[in-house]
């Protein structure tokens, strides 16, 4: 067994007596241990204790890997691993200090510097992922759909639209009964992807106003928060007809023969950008060197999840089922996370971009992402009235550090860690306008207004919602 004492000792003394006293204990009990001293020279950090939170979710496998592998203690940091309860405590916890940063959904960060929901300045250096979400039915729900949906070898053809949906919807509305479905928090990727997949088959998901945060004015479908690891359970008794959210509870439904994933958000929006780590800018004003540097180490944890085609991902499963992070079975993670996705019980499809955390440029911080997230707020009514497309530029720089994730790569750079290749050198922070949405419509970030116009449900410039109305426009 060997520990790496990759730190600088004349700086972090600290850390060289940490790693001693490990040392010392495996001598005691008879294990052989060595240790290296990298060469390279680290920032000197303002502050090296940090705790950061999660939500037991295989998306925060950047910080597990981080920790586990010792990326975090070669920037000399000292890093605690803390799961939360619900993405509202998480964000509260990182606001008041309690937690240094977290992984957050990426309409969090945006969410809170806007005054939606919670007023603060959070802002991101790093985009954790790509896709790594999915949307699931009840049995009950599943089996009405399935006679809408063409089949082919006797499996249903994918992408799954929500048009056949409709039948359900109008079933129960008979009855005097909404159709209700889960999602993980009023500004998280999930509610905005179930939205969207709703929309492009014709079903209205409902408005949001600044007297109404239900979000279900003139809604067919009626959303509602639920924590994560709830969705299984909740959807078992009958509280929700599905849900949308990230992995492992898609599969955990698959599991345990309650439902059936439908559509993964791949399906909805290729190459989705998902969650972020989040910090209040105070924290990055205060800590400059510490923002670097942990974004270096989350750099190579994320790099490490990708390489060699997937080579590690068995390696991360083995590590995300242990309690102190996702804690689901490794089998459940693994049928995500190890290239492929299971649908209805025994279709198992190949699907190698389900999680992706470094291909495709996925940990740089793009202003284009977070355009698109404002430009839902927008559509729904979360941001109640119409803002010219200079608002959402700099709203976008506001939040997201591009400048920030540069400074450590470059780092990696010259360090060996990363090769120029890897990283999207001379980006002006907006990725080519692209139509890999569900329902074929372009997405250009430098153009919200038209993008907003271009969609066939929701708020157009110049309207808003007025009791349970749209007017202007």
């Amino acid at each position: 067994m060997s520990i790496f004492l990759r730190n600088s000792i004349a700086k972090q003394p600290k850390l060289l007596f940490a790693n001693l006293f490990r040392l010392a204990a495996l001598s005691i009990v008879g294990v052989v241990v060595t240790f290296n001293i990298a060469q390279a020279d680290m920032l000197d950090v303002e502050k090296d204790e940090l705790k950061f939170g999660f939500i037991k979710l295989t998306d925060m496998a950047p910080l597990a890997i981080a920790y586990e592998k010792g990326y975090f203690e070669d920037e000399g940091l000292f890093v605690t691993l803390e799961a939360q309860a619900n993405w509202k405590v998480l964000l509260d916890r990182v606001i008041t200090g309690e937690l240094d940063g977290a992984h957050m959904l990426a309409g969090q960060p945006l969410a809170a510097t806007i005054g939606y929901g919670t007023k603060a300045h959070i802002v991101t250096p790093f985009s954790m992922d790509l896709n790594g979400n999915g949307i699931t039915v009840s049995n009950e729900t599943w089996a009405i759909m399935k006679t809408q949906i063409p089949h082919k070898d006797g499996k249903p053809v994918h992408p799954i639209k929500a048009d056949a949906l409709r039948p359900v919807i109008e079933g129960l509305r008979e009855k005097g009964k909404f159709f209700k479905m889960g999602m993980v928090f009023p500004v998280s990727t999930h509610n905005y992807e179930l939205r969207y997949w709703l929309a492009s088959g014709g079903i209205h998901p409902g408005f949001y106003s600044p007297t109404d945060n239900s979000g279900h004015i003139l809604a067919e479908a009626q959303l509602s928060v639920t924590p994560p690891p709830q969705m299984p359970s909740t959807m078992e008794a009958g509280t929700i007809a599905g849900y949308c959210v990230g992995e492992p509870w898609n599969q955990v439904a698959v599991f345990r023969g309650i439902g059936v994933p439908v559509i993964t958000d791949y399906e909805i929006w290729k190459n989705n950008p998902e969650k972020v780590f989040g910090l209040t800018k105070a924290f990055t004003e205060k800590n400059p060197k510490t923002t670097i540097a942990l974004t270096k180490a989350l750099i190579r944890a994320a790099k490490w999840l990708d390489e060699n085609n997937n080579a590690n991902r068995m390696e991360a499963v083995e590590i995300l089922s242990r309690p102190e992070y996702v804690g689901a079975d490794a089998e459940v993670i693994a049928a995500s996370m190890t290239g492929t996705f299971e649908y209805e019980k025994g279709d198992k499809r190949e699907v190698p971009d389900f999680n992706v955390f470094y291909r495709y440029f996925a940990t740089y911080p793009y202003y284009s992402d977070a355009i698109w997230y404002l430009t839902q707020m927008r559509r729904w009514g979360q941001i109640s009235e119409h803002k010219d497309d200079a608002w959402y530029v700099e709203t976008a720089k506001s939040v997201y550090l591009p400048q920030t994730y540069m400074k450590a790569a470059k780092m990696l750079i010259e360090e060996g860690h990363v090769t120029a290749a890897e990283i999207p050198e001379g980006t002006d922070g907006y990725k080519a306008p692209t139509s890999a949405f569900i329902d074929g419509i372009e997405y250009d970030g430098r153009k919200p207004n038209a993008y907003i116009d271009a969609l066939t449900i929701g708020l157009k410039s110049g309207q808003k919602v007025e009791g349970d109305e749209v007017i202007g426009g």
